[in-house]
């Protein structure tokens, strides 16, 4: 079992930037690919970005290129989202999950509000 924690979120104005971090608890975290994904309201949740088990293969949705970075700390159970350039349509609850199973990822934290004001 692996207890996910996301912190970092808040409310920033358009063109900021905000770090979230997912701390990791339990069995190995360099044992799983990690992601990040994100929930508007009135939205389905959408994958953000996902970052493989080394860190070496990483891949972002269209939207989110060129602005935000994922990345990882194996030694820290750690898991990164970098957002710069934010935008007003970045504004969501932000989750990350590891462990893919080949359909979904097993586990989810409870995710962390980011509020993008224009």
């Amino acid at each position: 079992q692996v207890q996910l924690v996301e912190s970092g979120g808040g409310l920033v104005q358009a063109g900021g930037s905000l770090r979230l971090s997912c701390a990791a608890s339990g069995r190995t975290f360099s044992a799983y690919a990690t992601a990040w994904f994100r929930q508007a309201p009135g939205k389905e949740r959408e994958l953000v970005a996902r970052i493989s088990r080394s860190g070496a293969i990483t891949h972002y949705v269209d939207s989110v290129k060129g602005r935000f970075t994922i990345s990882r700390d194996n030694a820290k159970n750690t898991a990164y989202l970098q957002m710069n350039s934010l935008k007003p349509e970045d504004t969501a609850v932000y989750y990350c999950a590891a462990n893919y199973d080949g359909a979904n990822y097993v586990y989810w934290g409870q995710g962390t509000q980011v509020t993008v004001s224009s």
